[in-house]
């Protein structure tokens, strides 16, 4: 969208402002259908330097995510500008990737179409 949809900065600015990770949500950018739950960017960025930085490899990088609110909008008075995904996965036919869910920022800008909720899928 080359103008971000109101509806879903007025939702990324409640979820901030609640510090909530309960707001499902399913949105289809670049093609690409991601479906979980949203969480505030500084829980976001927390949880992403927590996983960082128990490995070998990327733990260097940890200290980029640990700082606050930086790129999203949050906290500067500014409207929210993306949308931080926590338990997500991108549907990809019947699977669910990653199975146990993923860490997904996604701009809002970039989001051609959305839904409330969690879209589910079963293994038949």
């Amino acid at each position: 969208m080359s103008n971000p949809d109101e509806l879903l900065v007025a939702i990324s600015a409640a979820v901030e402002s609640e510090r909530s990770n309960q707001m499902s949500l399913t949105v289809v950018v670049g093609g690409a259908v991601i479906t979980g739950r949203l969480a505030p960017e500084a829980v976001w960025r927390e949880r992403v330097a927590e996983v960082l930085k128990d490995s070998d490899r990327l733990g260097p990088f940890s200290e980029i995510f640990a700082g606050g609110p930086r790129g999203g909008g949050a906290g500067r008075g500014e409207p929210p500008t993306h949308l931080h995904f926590h338990l997500a996965r991108i549907l990809q036919g019947s699977l669910g990737i990653p199975e146990t869910g993923g860490m997904y920022r996604v701009a809002i800008k970039d989001i051609s179409a959305w839904t409330v909720g969690d879209l589910s899928y079963f293994d038949h």
